[in-house]
């Protein structure tokens, strides 16, 4: 049997993506903000009905781009349930990340929790949508607005979900986003920013662009740009997105009714107002025991889940000051995320259910 990876990432047909590479050729515009980027910038704005969109090189840049716009110093309040990036993009700005627990219904950064820890050296929020699903952003705003705190929402899991009508990446003073090639909307390598006002738009385009325009400088940027090739792909991806969705949601639907839900659970769906993206499938299992041995199962028969996400951040080998986050500890140590994409067999995802079934 081939090798079912987590994920498999989505092409489009070759003469679709050939098509953006010959006017790539015709014009000779590699990179620096060429018109296939501009293009793609513009088409996607549109997508999410937000006017300040920035495509840039990767996630990680994003995160560490909207912490250099919006002049944040000493701690950020983050979540320890969430890829390493959104920590170590953190640590890059020389800030401190304070973790707060997480909710065990969707694993999302506890809001509840948030207030108390708040200091005199806190500037901002930092959260993760983890797997795509919402957090709490009305409390959490409320509590920005009460303490004066930036947020930053790490929406990296969240393109193609709404929220209440509106795209999920629209909440936050900044949303960034990944466009990795794992994701559900790829452009190979890739990231993006959104924001709310020109001004902090305007500063978001000089810190990409080594913060300089032609021969006027401005300030201290940085290389966060990204090449027509990979705006392409983004262009070509674009026009398949609600089929990409449409066919990871009957994948996410077959695990639902087949897999024995007595010993297993999955974070909880959000009500009516989401309209979701499918772009995880996360298994939580009793114990880290359970987990390694359904690891060990699906890997003997050349199937490969991940541990999204493991460890828990507050406890990365690099991290001073250690926040005790039980039930991030906990969860990381027994979550799976298990193999979704459009083209996946059936047969396989009732392979995969019948190994985990008959493991727990």
């Amino acid at each position: 049997m081939e090798r079912i990876n987590v994920t498999k990432s989505f092409l489009p047909p070759q003469e679709e993506y050939q098509n953006y590479l010959s006017k790539i050729w015709d014009t000779s515009w590699l990179t620096n903000n060429g018109p296939l980027v501009v293009e793609l910038e513009s088409k996607i704005s549109n997508y999410l009905d937000e006017k300040y969109f920035a495509f840039l090189g990767n996630g990680t840049i994003a995160l560490q781009i909207a912490i250099k716009a919006l002049d944040l110093s000493g701690e950020i309040i983050t979540t320890p349930f969430s890829y390493c990036a959104t920590t170590t993009s953190i640590l890059w700005e020389n800030l401190k990340p304070v973790f707060v627990d997480i909710n065990p219904l969707d694993f999302n950064i506890n809001a509840d929790l948030i207030e108390a820890a708040i200091t005199e050296n806190t500037s901002a929020i930092l959260a993760t949508h983890v797997y795509g699903n919402p957090c709490e952003v009305e409390k959490i705003e409320t509590i920005a607005k009460k303490h004066n705190l930036k947020v930053i929402y790490d929406a990296a899991h969240a393109f193609g979900v709404k929220y209440k009508g509106k795209s999920l990446l629209s909440y936050g003073d900044i949303s960034t986003c990944s466009f990795h090639s794992t994701k559900v909307f790829h452009t190979v390598e890739g990231g993006s920013i959104i924001c709310h006002s020109q001004e902090l738009f305007d500063k978001i385009k000089l810190l990409r662009s080594f913060g300089h325009i032609l021969d006027d400088y401005y300030l201290a940027g940085i290389n966060g740009k990204n090449s027509e090739f990979h705006a392409a792909m983004g262009l070509c991806n674009l026009n398949h997105l609600g089929n990409i969705i449409e066919g990871r949601k009957a994948i996410f639907r077959l695990y639902d009714k087949l897999l024995n839900w007595d010993n297993l659970y999955k974070p909880t769906e959000k009500d009516n107002n989401l309209e979701y993206n499918f772009a995880y499938y996360p298994v939580v299992f009793d114990n880290d025991k359970v987990t390694k041995e359904v690891i060990l199962k699906l890997n003997a028969e050349n199937i490969y889940p991940r541990r999204y996400f493991y460890p828990s951040l507050n406890k990365l080998s690099y991290i001073e000051d250690i926040d005790e986050c039980p039930i991030s500890e906990s969860v990381s140590t027994r979550v799976l995320s298990l193999p979704l994409y459009p083209d996946l067999d059936p047969e396989i995802v009732a392979k995969i259910c019948k190994i985990i079934n008959s493991t727990i």
